[in-house]
Protein backbone atom coordinates (compact mmCIF):
# COMPACT_ATOMS: atom_id res chain seq x y z
CA UNK A 1 0.00 0.00 0.00
CA UNK A 2 1.53 3.48 -0.71
CA UNK A 3 2.67 4.79 2.52
CA UNK A 4 -0.02 8.00 1.47
CA UNK A 5 -2.92 6.21 1.93
CA UNK A 6 -1.51 4.40 4.89
CA UNK A 7 -2.00 8.14 6.02
CA UNK A 8 -5.03 8.90 4.99
CA UNK A 9 -6.75 5.44 6.06
CA UNK A 10 -5.21 6.72 9.60
CA UNK A 11 -7.04 9.90 8.99
CA UNK A 12 -10.40 8.43 8.49
CA UNK A 13 -9.78 5.87 11.54
CA UNK A 14 -9.07 8.55 13.52
CA UNK A 15 -12.36 10.50 12.55
CA UNK A 16 -14.42 7.51 12.47
CA UNK A 17 -13.50 7.00 16.39
CA UNK A 18 -13.59 10.43 17.18
CA UNK A 19 -17.18 10.83 15.85
CA UNK A 20 -17.87 7.89 17.74
CA UNK A 21 -16.67 9.43 20.83
CA UNK A 22 -18.52 12.62 20.17
CA UNK A 23 -21.98 10.25 19.92
CA UNK A 24 -21.58 8.02 22.95
CA UNK A 25 -23.68 8.61 25.78
CA UNK A 26 -26.02 10.98 22.96
CA UNK A 27 -29.26 9.94 21.27
CA UNK A 28 -30.92 10.99 18.02
CA UNK A 29 -32.89 13.69 19.70
CA UNK A 30 -29.38 15.09 21.37
CA UNK A 31 -28.58 16.41 17.81
CA UNK A 32 -32.03 18.85 17.57
CA UNK A 33 -30.83 20.66 20.68
CA UNK A 34 -27.29 20.50 20.52
CA UNK A 35 -25.90 22.15 17.29
CA UNK A 36 -22.05 21.87 18.31
CA UNK A 37 -22.79 17.73 18.36
CA UNK A 38 -23.88 18.66 14.87
CA UNK A 39 -21.08 20.39 13.61
CA UNK A 40 -18.87 18.29 15.29
CA UNK A 41 -20.28 14.94 13.71
CA UNK A 42 -20.34 16.52 10.23
CA UNK A 43 -16.75 17.81 10.15
CA UNK A 44 -15.94 14.61 11.10
CA UNK A 45 -17.47 12.28 8.52
CA UNK A 46 -16.89 15.00 6.00
CA UNK A 47 -12.62 14.30 6.85
CA UNK A 48 -13.29 10.64 6.26
CA UNK A 49 -14.84 11.21 2.76
CA UNK A 50 -12.24 13.80 2.02
CA UNK A 51 -9.52 11.35 2.95
CA UNK A 52 -11.18 8.33 1.47
CA UNK A 53 -11.16 10.32 -2.03
CA UNK A 54 -8.00 10.92 -2.01
CA UNK A 55 -7.28 7.23 -1.65
CA UNK A 56 -5.27 5.74 -4.79
CA UNK A 57 -7.03 3.43 -6.96
CA UNK A 58 -4.80 0.69 -6.27
CA UNK A 59 -5.75 0.61 -2.15
CA UNK A 60 -9.55 0.73 -3.40
CA UNK A 61 -9.19 -2.07 -5.57
CA UNK A 62 -7.25 -3.83 -2.82
CA UNK A 63 -9.80 -3.48 -0.39
CA UNK A 64 -12.71 -4.06 -2.43
CA UNK A 65 -15.10 -4.08 0.27
CA UNK A 66 -14.71 -1.19 1.99
CA UNK A 67 -17.40 1.52 1.23
CA UNK A 68 -15.25 3.84 -0.57
CA UNK A 69 -18.07 5.73 -3.07
CA UNK A 70 -20.34 5.96 0.03
CA UNK A 71 -17.78 7.97 2.14
CA UNK A 72 -16.97 10.43 -0.89
CA UNK A 73 -20.75 10.60 -1.73
CA UNK A 74 -21.76 11.63 2.08
CA UNK A 75 -18.76 14.13 2.14
CA UNK A 76 -19.68 15.82 -0.99
CA UNK A 77 -23.17 15.95 0.44
CA UNK A 78 -22.29 17.72 3.54
CA UNK A 79 -20.10 19.63 1.73
CA UNK A 80 -22.68 20.88 -1.14
CA UNK A 81 -26.11 20.81 0.59
CA UNK A 82 -25.02 21.61 3.71
CA UNK A 83 -28.39 23.91 4.20
CA UNK A 84 -30.36 20.05 3.62
CA UNK A 85 -28.12 18.23 6.14
CA UNK A 86 -30.87 15.61 7.27
CA UNK A 87 -30.11 14.67 11.20
CA UNK A 88 -31.78 11.07 11.36
CA UNK A 89 -29.23 10.41 8.15
CA UNK A 90 -26.47 12.09 9.78
CA UNK A 91 -27.31 9.93 12.91
CA UNK A 92 -27.89 6.57 11.40
CA UNK A 93 -24.16 7.06 9.59
CA UNK A 94 -22.75 7.55 13.04
CA UNK A 95 -23.92 5.09 14.83
CA UNK A 96 -24.66 2.23 12.54
CA UNK A 97 -22.10 2.51 9.57
CA UNK A 98 -18.83 4.11 11.63
CA UNK A 99 -18.74 0.89 13.70
CA UNK A 100 -18.10 -1.55 11.42
CA UNK A 101 -16.09 0.82 9.79
CA UNK A 102 -13.72 1.11 12.67
CA UNK A 103 -13.33 -3.10 12.84
CA UNK A 104 -12.60 -2.96 8.95
CA UNK A 105 -10.15 -0.09 9.00
CA UNK A 106 -8.07 -1.90 12.27
CA UNK A 107 -7.83 -4.71 10.13
CA UNK A 108 -5.20 -2.75 7.22
CA UNK A 109 -3.93 -0.48 10.03
CA UNK A 110 -0.82 -1.64 11.63
CA UNK A 111 -1.22 -0.74 15.15
CA UNK A 112 0.84 2.59 16.05
CA UNK A 113 4.43 1.95 17.87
Amino acid sequence: MPKDDLVRIRHILDAAREALSFASGKTRVDLNANRMLVLSLVKEIEIIGEAAGKISEETRNKYKTMPWLDMIDMRNHLIHVYFEIDLDILWDTVVNDLPPLVKELEKIVPPLP
